[in-house]
Parts: structure tokens; C-alpha cells; sequence
């Protein structure tokens, strides 16, 4: 078995999951905590662009999460990434003052 962030092999077991009960390893190397063969799998490219289409109503990021069926705490951290993608200067054209 392999570290999925580093690739080391230097990994320890750290206990149990509280959510599944699986095997809860460590790497040595980069201290990345992980299980062997993880049930949840990566969000799909669709649940994504319906998230993108969700945020721009007002709709709260709770209820973004309950509809799309993603964690609250995956959707806010995918939020920060857009944000954080978003271009920091606005380019602003004065109005003509009416005379």
C-alpha cells in the first residue's frame, strides 16, 4: 500500500473511521490520513455544473448540499475555489455628467 498524495510507502495504522468503521492509515512521509479503498467517490463533472447553476440563486449553500446530495463542507471549499478564481480588478466607466 501507497501514500495518495506523496507515494510513500511508510504508512502506519491510525485507528478506525467513526463513519464507516474502516482501517484509518497515516503516511509516515507527508502525514496524509486516508483508507485503503475509499466508498465515496469524486464529484461528477454534471453534479458540478448543477452546482454552478444552484449558486446563482439564492438558494443557501445548505440547501445546494441537500439538493445535489454533496457535503456541505465539500461545497463550501469548492465555493472558496471559484472564488479565489475570480479576476480581483473591476474596470470601472464614469457615467457622462448630464449638463
Amino acid at each position: 500500500m501507497q501514500c495518495p498524495r506523496c507515494s510513500a510507502r511508510t504508512i502506519i495504522k491510525n485507528g478506525i473511521t467513526s463513519s464507516s468503521g474502516k482501517q484509518n492509515y497515516r503516511c509516515k512521509a507527508c502525514g496524509r490520513q486516508f483508507v485503503e479503498n475509499p466508498t465515496q467517490g469524486c464529484i461528477s463533472e454534471e453534479k458540478k455544473r448543477l452546482v454552478n447553476r444552484l449558486l446563482l440563486e439564492k438558494i443557501p449553500l445548505a440547501g445546494i448540499a441537500r439538493t445535489v446530495q454533496v457535503s456541505v463542507r465539500w461545497l463550501q471549499y469548492y465555493v472558496n475555489e471559484l472564488y479565489a478564481q475570480m479576476p480581483r480588478h473591476v474596470t470601472v466607466c464614469p457615467k457622462k455628467k448630464a449638463v
